[in-house]
């Protein structure tokens, strides 16, 4: 069937069959669909959406576009929870090493920062001597000793969405709930997990800025995974406010480790036990009754924070920063951003620190780019605590002058004090079964 073909049907508003699905994600894959009509395809499915039952098939086509993995020789569910993206959201270095000391199986394959949002990558590699490139067997080696494994997207796994992803990122095509759905689920259906727990962020440093978006993307990815024999749940999180007070790789490293610790702060630790209590009863190690005092057990008991150190250890890392958080990156230089009145935190806006910590280095302005891993910024002030005039409400960490100015800039306008206190919102807005 010719590209052309396919390109006037979605135009004109038809569905596609599984069959011109299957074949345009073959033509991708090994490239005898052009970029131009691939885009154009592209496009005509930001404009005129897919059924549920087209972002299945295309979903499935992703994933059977590469190698699918299958863990059968290892005991335990094989679990994984996914993000959609926020700024501070360092729960997967906690989750997946509290899950594996829970009895789950962990093949966590993460990504890259994506705009003002960090990327679990990224802050592994913070980590020194820490691998994220492995092989397979590599792979397979860590959930057979440790239990979990994070590792990025091997050539092996999802090709298509590479291609994919790469012309969207280009094209204005990235806001299309069937395309985030089908790229976020093949790499992990492909990682060969029985059940799958999302976290799909909301609010205006999130991609998804309402609530009415996150819920479709969230209904959309439980109903996709489900259909692809995978047990999908989602909960809903707000991310208007960083999340925890440490934004910079490095920075959430060692704020991860707190936490494991007992010591973190209190938003992310409740969000990891939730995401991780959900990861149990999905993986039918336990049901509600009893998951959050299992979760809570491995977390106190110091096993969640012990798997982390032979996770490291395994995949080349140098396993003592889990006793030693000097070990870790750090920046010559310190600033910090002052209040310039009194009352109350009343906002403190996600985006704008994020894309400050990009601009000192701790993101990519460019693909090419290199991360400084220790450059990001320490949270002083958050909504609802009182400043005083010339209180500190952040300590900026970087390398070099030139990359202070227009970062501190942005800084100062990220708080919004008032007068009166503000009303506390949750953190978990909805679950999504």
């Amino acid at each position: 069937m010719r590209p052309v073909d396919l390109i006037r049907k979605k135009r004109d508003g038809h569905a596609l069959t599984p069959d011109e699905i299957r074949a345009f994600i073959q033509g991708v894959t090994v490239r005898t669909w052009p970029d131009y009509q691939t885009s154009a395809l592209l496009m005509a499915i930001v404009l005129r959406g897919m059924s549920a039952d087209e972002t299945a098939v295309l979903t499935d086509a992703m994933v059977h576009s590469g190698q699918k993995l299958a863990w059968p020789d290892l005991p335990g569910p094989k679990v994984d929870k996914h993000s959609t993206g926020g700024v501070g959201d360092k729960t997967s270095l906690i989750v997946a090493p509290l899950a594996a000391a829970c009895g789950c199986i962990v093949p966590m394959m993460s990504g890259r920062g994506l705009g003002h949002t960090g990327g679990t990558l990224d802050k592994l590699e913070a980590i020194p001597g820490f691998r994220v490139g492995v092989s397979l067997d590599e792979f397979r080696t860590a959930l057979q000793t440790v239990g979990c494994a994070m590792v990025g997207q091997t050539a092996e796994i999802a090709p298509a969405d590479k291609v994919l992803y790469a012309l969207r990122d280009v094209t204005a095509t990235v806001e299309s709930i069937p395309l985030i759905t089908a790229s976020i689920l093949a790499k992990k259906i492909a990682e060969g997990i029985d059940a799958l727990v999302m976290d799909v962020k909301c609010g205006q440093g999130a991609f998804m800025k309402t609530r009415t978006d996150a819920r479709a993307l969230a209904q959309s990815i439980v109903a996709t995974g489900s259909s692809n024999s995978v047990r999908t749940e989602a909960i809903i999180t707000a991310m208007d406010v960083p999340l925890g007070r440490m934004v910079g790789n490095a920075l959430e490293v060692r704020e991860a480790i707190d936490t494991l610790r007992g010591n973190g702060p209190r938003d992310l630790e409740l969000l990891a036990v939730t995401l991780t209590v959900r990861m149990l009863v999905l993986g039918g190690l336990a049901d509600l009754l009893n998951a959050e005092a299992i979760v809570r057990s491995a977390l106190t008991s110091g096993r969640g924070l012990d798997v982390l150190r032979r996770m490291i250890a395994q995949q080349g890392g140098d396993p003592r920063v889990v006793d030693d958080l000097a070990l870790l990156p750090t920046a010559p230089q310190r600033t910090i951003v002052y209040a310039e009145r009194s009352g109350y935190v009343a906002e403190l806006y996600a985006e704008k620190i994020g894309i400050a910590t990009m601009l000192l280095g701790a993101g990519r302005l460019r693909v090419e780019d290199a991360i400084d891993h220790a450059a990001g910024v320490r949270l002083l002030a958050r909504p609802g605590e009182f400043v005083k005039f010339g209180d500190a409400l952040a300590e900026v960490h970087y390398r070099t002058d030139d990359r202070l100015g227009n970062a501190v800039t942005l800084l100062q306008s990220a708080w919004r004090i008032d007068d009166e206190q503000p009303t506390s919102t949750p953190l978990i807005l909805e679950h999504v079964p």
